[in-house]
């Protein structure tokens, strides 16, 4: 287990620096309040000054109120937590970069009303210079069927910018295990 994990944090930060290399080559540079839209939910200190628990407690909020936002289909709030560009990777249905409004888009035709998310495990790691990876497993449950479940697991890539924090890539793997 910890070699697949350590495997997937690899991923995430050759993610990173590929993704990196891809803005400065294509994106234009934008004016610094325009840059990312909307900000997250919840603005804190600099993750540079925080102990690994209250990084951790960090973390698994913004999880919980993303995921909040997720399960109950308010997708203005679950929009306002990722970047106006992110990546997002899922092993049954592809994916790459994209925009937050391609993002919502497939939240609302996929999931709203279809499926709800409950946290199975946590880990997060701090990123010097760029944030916190977050790992861990989830279960996906389907509203009126009792026995229609699976867990998969993830990780998120966590930026602090500004005083706030946005999610930047996601990775969500393994799915189908019951």
């Amino acid at each position: 287990m910890k070699k697949l994990m350590g495997w997937a944090v690899w991923v995430v930060m050759a993610a990173g620096s590929a993704s990196a290399l891809w803005g400065q080559a294509t994106t234009p540079q934008k004016p610094k309040e325009d840059l990312h839209g909307a900000p997250s939910s919840v603005s804190t200190k600099d993750p540079k000054e925080m102990s690994r628990e209250e990084l951790t407690a960090t973390i698994k909020q913004l999880d919980a109120e993303l995921f909040d936002a997720y399960n109950r289909c308010e997708l203005e709030k679950f929009g306002s937590f990722f970047p106006e560009q992110l990546e997002f990777y899922h092993d049954q249905t592809g994916g790459g970069p994209m925009t937050r409004e391609q993002l919502v888009g497939a939240i609302k035709q996929n999931i709203c009303g279809k499926v709800h998310r409950e946290r199975e495990s946590l880990e997060v790691y701090r990123l010097k210079n760029y944030g916190a990876v977050e790992l861990g497993t989830h279960r996906f449950t389907h509203p009126g069927i009792d026995n229609d479940s699976g867990t998969a697991k993830f990780v998120q890539l966590w930026k602090y910018e500004d005083g706030r924090w946005w999610l930047t890539r996601v990775i969500s793997y393994d799915h189908g295990g019951k």
